[in-house]
Parts: C-alpha cells; sequence; structure tokens
C-alpha cells in the first residue's frame, strides 16, 4: 500500500465523537445498489452500481465512491449520466452536524450539504451553483440496506423532485 493510501485510510472511528460518527460510520463497506433516474416528463430508467465507504483522515471523517453504472456496464445512463464520484463527510462537533462534500469531476457536478439525523433517517441539505435547493436521504436504514433518495426543488417552488433513488444491499464477502 502506498504512504499516501496509509495515511488516508483508517480502520475505525476516531475515539473523539466516536458515538456522532457512526451516523455515516455504519455504512463502511461494499455495497452493490441499483439506481433509478426519473426524468422530469415521468420516464425512468434504472441501471446496477455499486458503492463503497470507508474511514479515513484518522476515522474523523467517512469517505465514499458512488459508481454508476457499474464499470462493466459503463454504457451511458440516461437522465442522470455516469457518475463516478466521492463523497467526503466530516463531522463538525460545532454545529453537531456532517459538513458534506461531494465531488464527481467526470461530469463536472461538485455538492457542498450539511447532514443530520432526522428520525431514523438521515437528512442531507444543499444548494447547486445555480440556487436549486437539494435535498439527498437515506432512508431505510438497516445493517444490510439502505434507500437513498436525491431531490431538487427551485427556490421558489413547494415541492421536492425525486431525481434519483437508489436501493443498496451490503456485500457479502
Amino acid at each position: 500500500m502506498s504512504d499516501f493510501a496509509r495515511l488516508l485510510h483508517a480502520s475505525g472511528p476516531h475515539p473523539d465523537n466516536e458515538a456522532a460518527l457512526r451516523l455515516y460510520g455504519r455504512f463502511v463497506g461494499d455495497w452493490n445498489s441499483e439506481i433509478t433516474a426519473h426524468a422530469p416528463d415521468g420516464a425512468r430508467h434504472t441501471a446496477l452500481d455499486e458503492i463503497h465507504f470507508g474511514w479515513v483522515l484518522e476515522g474523523r471523517a467517512v469517505q465514499d465512491v458512488w459508481i454508476i453504472p457499474r464499470p462493466a456496464d459503463s454504457r451511458a445512463f440516461p437522465i442522470a449520466g455516469n457518475w463516478y464520484g466521492t463523497t467526503l463527510r466530516v463531522y463538525d462537533p460545532a454545529i453537531d452536524a456532517w459538513r458534506i462534500s461531494w465531488f464527481d469531476p467526470g461530469r463536472r457536478v461538485f455538492r457542498q450539504q450539511i447532514g443530520r439525523p432526522r428520525g431514523n433517517d438521515i437528512v442531507q441539505e444543499g444548494t447547486t451553483e445555480s440556487g436549486e435547493l437539494t435535498r439527498w436521504s437515506f432512508t431505510g436504514i438497516t445493517n444490510d440496506s439502505f434507500h437513498w433518495l436525491g431531490e431538487a426543488r427551485s427556490a421558489a417552488a413547494q415541492d421536492w423532485r425525486l431525481m434519483v433513488e437508489v436501493k443498496a444491499r451490503r456485500r457479502r464477502p
């Protein structure tokens, strides 16, 4: 393993704020999933994808990689486009919330959000460069599965529009 990889990755959560770090830490591991992209006209497209979560930065953060569709099925994915991006999730005790940054350089999509637990779910909220509001939610969370919703709305709109949903199942060794 290179020094970079060794210094980036961590074996578990840092003892500081360990309980709070488990909010996203429970996802650490490898996941198979199915993505459905929803077009404004009602059309839908579905593909298989994969997600990988890991502890990083001395266990003070959780990083993930979302690959949609899987590399073996890398034809163009309608509506949402192909994703090969990463999220860095860092707990900030000063605001008792998570600072979240998503980077998808291939699609030139970069998002900043704040994430918090909401009941049994996790909700991340932010704003795009054009001022559109974003809400990404982890729902139906169990040890072996979760449902992720990517929603958006203009600042003037009342209702959220479902753009993408992902149903994930943990891989077994």
